[in-house]
């Protein structure tokens, strides 16, 4: 049962969950009141709707490269942000496009070759939930990894009843895994709702007490836009926290951790040659 949140959460929290925006710390706090907050839960729940229905119907457009005297526009403006004159110079109707689509268009820079696999440019349609999902695998890292007493729901030591557990509430045969060799136990691991159906977290440690997690899912919009056969590594850093996901066969994996880029990479080899 949810208990009564102490404050409801405001339409800006919820704007900032919607959009993901805002220091991870700040995004944990407002995900923990929601819990609490089932009309909270509700406007979140139809404003994401509202927000995936506007990019559908801009799906076109978004997969579409930038046009060159915007994208010109916008590296002109961001040379001289501090100086309002110049700034505003590149207002109207050009720089409204660019801030409404932008974050879309040059999203596919950050799409790169990693350990031999090229990973080309997506359209904005399949490159969008796969960048929800990787929020999502960082947002639940940054939770749940600094925990002292409640990191997990089950411990390793139940590691059979949690693998059991997880692949039942996936729908899909699941498994741990083994990192020793790397220098990482497990930790244990949990239950997380995801947009397309439950999500599992796995927790790592070290000796000296880093932990990586590795988020995983089906993601069912993605499948169809996905090669079933070819599994593309991508890397991304939010908030300081980097992160090696990739999708196989409809099913998502995102390793997050403070790792240094070359050292997470081998791990998330690692896990996809063992899974």
């Amino acid at each position: 049962m949810n208990r009564k949140p102490d404050r409801p959460l405001s339409n800006d929290e919820l704007h900032a969950l919607v959009d993901g925006q805002g220091p991870l710390d700040d995004l944990a706090a407002l995900q923990m009141r929601l819990a609490d907050d089932p009309d909270a839960q509700a406007r979140l729940a139809q404003w994401q709707r509202q927000r995936d229905a506007l990019q559908r119907l801009h799906a076109q457009v978004l997969s579409e490269a930038v046009p060159a005297n915007l994208l010109q526009a916008a590296q002109a403006g961001n040379a001289v942000r501090t100086s309002s004159n110049h700034w505003w110079r590149y207002g109207g109707m050009a720089a409204g496009v660019v801030m409404a689509f932008g974050a879309g268009w040059l999203a596919n820079a950050n799409w790169q070759q990693v350990g031999g696999r090229e990973a080309t440019a997506p359209s904005m349609a399949s490159a969008q939930p796969e960048r929800e999902f990787v929020r999502q695998a960082v947002l639940a890292h940054a939770v749940y990894a600094p925990e002292i007493r409640h990191p997990v729901e089950v411990s390793a030591q139940e590691q059979k009843h949690l693998v059991q557990w997880l692949s039942k509430r996936l729908d899909k045969p699941l498994k741990v895994p083994d990192l020793t060799a790397q220098g990482f136990d497990l930790v244990g691991g949990r239950l997380l709702p995801g947009e397309a159906g439950a999500r599992a977290q796995f927790m790592f440690q070290d000796a000296t007490g880093q932990r990586v997690t590795l988020y995983l899912g089906t993601m069912e919009s993605v499948a169809a836009g996905v090669s079933g056969k070819e599994t593309r590594f991508r890397f991304e850093s939010q908030a300081a926290i980097p992160s090696f996901y990739w999708v196989d066969q409809g099913f998502g994996y995102a390793l997050a951790g403070q790792l240094p880029r070359a050292s997470l990479m081998q791990l998330a080899q690692e896990i996809y040659r063992q899974l």
